[in-house]
């Protein structure tokens, strides 16, 4: 869970993903469109990959992927994204992480 906690205070947005995912495809692509840049990592690439994802899912992330943080804060996957989206809440989340200029 080190491991986890060091990647996602590195960026003000990271997801953990797996490049076979669609589910995480869409909420990269959000993300980007927004015109944020997350740092993306892509588990089933990674040599420690499935350590991470166990820590992810003992951090409460269910599925493991995508798991969306933002600002340090496990966020949670493209149900609680998505949800915060048309709450128009995600905009204002990412501007205040830094994540969003604009």
């Amino acid at each position: 869970m080190e491991a986890v906690t060091k990647m996602v205070s590195e960026r003000p947005v990271v997801i953990f993903s797996k490049s076979s995912c669609c589910i995480s495809y869409s909420i990269k692509t959000l993300l980007s469109d927004f015109g944020v840049n997350p740092a993306v990592y892509e588990l089933d690439e990674m040599q420690r990959g499935r350590e991470i994802e166990q820590a992810l899912l003992r951090l409460g992330c269910s599925p493991s992927v995508p798991a969306v943080f933002i600002g340090g804060e496990f966020v949670g996957g493209a149900n609680e994204v998505m949800s915060l989206h048309l709450k128009r809440s995600l905009i204002p989340m990412l501007k205040r992480v830094g994540a969003l200029w604009v």
